[in-house]
């Protein structure tokens, strides 16, 4: 039996804006949970690494992610337990295009004779089975040269996605039916004919072909695509699983996406292209009315999350992550409460999120980017509370990690060990501190905080001085191969 390699491709881009305040930039929709206790990177992670069949081999993923969010995607690789062949970090967003020709490239080095099953980060299947079959199907397609892609037959009239046409109207469960034609996001009239006629189907964004087919069909459709990839590429850089496409050549790659750049221009070119029907409870949880529609619910309709109490209430999406969230006498509404914001909205107009997120990145609001708990490689730290010349922060480090060796010129810090033990650098000195015990760090010297200890340390700091903003650090030494000035 031919046995077909498949290398997952996982593109981990996208700041899903329109989950704000719960998906910020700095954190966004893909490493979050929204679905399930695993995040939808994660999930998105298990469900190509469980195509493996007689016939089907699934070698290491490729992931492409956000230089900004490298420590996210590894410590989220590592908690699956899924080693990667790599991880290829984006200094720029450029689309998926450019992704998608990174990883085909990374692919090639790892064997050229390699399958791609290309997935978004941020979607949610509910039927993983049923993902499989259709996946392995279209792998078993692929194997033969053709481009394959994923189509969702809908259930409503919908303007939000790209839609593809078949040849044929009725298409059998793992069958390859012959694309026709591509239709980007039509209006609500030509929607509704879509879905009384048939043959259509929405673009899940999901893709299977063999990475020398991609990289021949980019050539034959956007060769200036190709040709500066292929020039980042060539001047890459690597740091263990971590490859650094080259930042000056990067930023003259093309911003397309694959379906703009390849995909619709398949049909009546050499290129075959197949689609399979997926019928596996996809979403791409493009904002909070799609998060209901997938997530559990109550009798009334309710999907829960976290501490809520519901009175008279039904078909709410209700996301609590730090307090008490009640609702009385109200239907249809998005409330989503973290420790910095609260989102009222209702739930069939949560497509306009992003106008909010728009106007706080206009007043660059750090709500916009950052949640108040932020996460680093070492562990993570709380802004608790401000003031005019202070701000308290609750900080956790992780076992064996350490910050930075660092210091400050504007501020002084206070700290106070609650739990675990702390190895701080201080100037010339180096002291052990248990619970209850403290140090002062005066403005300028010299700094950093170890947890030696198998469990989290867990500090109180309190930061004085005439400015307190995160861009005040020089790095002197980094376990991370941060640059100096943050």
């Amino acid at each position: 039996m031919n046995q077909k390699r498949v290398i997952p491709v996982v593109l981990g881009g996208g700041a899903g804006t329109r989950l704000w305040p719960l998906s910020r930039a700095g954190f966004p929709k893909q490493f979050l949970s929204l679905v399930g206790d695993e995040t939808l990177f994660q999930q998105a992670l298990v469900r190509l690494d469980g195509l493996r069949d007689t016939d089907i081999a699934v070698e290491r993923p490729i992931v492409v992610c956000a230089e900004d969010h490298r420590f996210l995607a590894s410590e989220q690789l590592r908690e699956t337990g899924i080693e990667a062949g790599a991880a290829i970090l984006e200094p720029a967003a450029r689309n998926t295009a450019p992704a998608l020709t990174l990883a085909a490239l990374q692919a090639l080095e790892q064997d050229e004779d390699a399958i791609l099953v290309v997935s978004p980060a941020d979607q949610a299947v509910t039927d993983r089975p049923a993902f499989t079959r259709a996946l392995q199907a279209a792998v078993r397609q692929a194997a033969g040269g053709q481009v394959v892609i994923l189509g969702i037959r809908p259930d409503r009239a919908e303007t939000g996605y790209g839609y593809i046409k078949t040849a044929q109207a009725a298409v059998a469960a793992q069958e390859a039916a012959v694309v026709a034609r591509f239709v980007e996001k039509p209006d609500a009239a030509t929607a509704a004919r879509f879905l009384e006629e048939g043959g259509y189907f929405w673009n899940a964004g999901l893709f299977v072909l063999k990475a020398s087919v991609w990289l021949e069909a980019l050539r034959s459709f956007r060769p200036d695509i190709h040709a500066s990839t292929v020039a980042t590429w060539q001047a890459r850089s690597a740091d263990g699983m971590f490859v650094r496409p080259g930042k000056t050549e990067f930023m003259a790659i093309p911003s397309e996406s694959v379906d703009y750049a390849v995909m619709q221009r398949c049909p009546d070119s050499p290129f075959a292209i197949r689609m399979v029907p997926l019928a596996a409870g996809w979403s791409d949880l493009g904002a909070w009315d799609a998060v209901w529609n997938v997530a559990a619910k109550d009798d009334n309709g309710n999907a829960c999350h976290g501490d809520v109490i519901a009175t008279e209430s039904k078909n709410n999406l209700v996301h609590a992550t730090s307090r008490l969230v009640s609702l009385v006498n109200v239907d249809d509404l998005v409330v989503v409460e973290t420790p910095d914001a609260v989102l009222v909205a209702s739930k069939s107009n949560s497509q306009q999120v992003k106008q909010i997120v728009n106007a706080l990145g206009q007043q660059q609001r750090e709500e916009h980017a950052l949640h108040r708990k932020v996460h680093r490689p070492w562990g993570w730290y709380d802004s608790i509370d401000e003031g005019g010349r202070f701000k308290v922060k609750r900080i956790q480090v992780k076992p064996k990690a350490s910050l930075s060796l660092q210091m400050h010129h504007h501020r002084a810090e206070h700290w106070i060990v609650v739990a675990g033990t702390a190895e701080v650098t201080n100037g010339e000195r180096r002291i052990m501190l248990g619970e209850n015990q403290s140090t002062y760090i005066p403005l300028g010297e010299t700094h950093r905080l170890r947890n030696p200890g198998t469990i989290p340390l867990e500090i109180i700091e309190v930061q004085s001085g005439s400015y307190l903003g995160e861009d005040d650090i020089v790095r002197f030494e980094d376990t991370y191969g941060r640059e100096k000035q943050s």
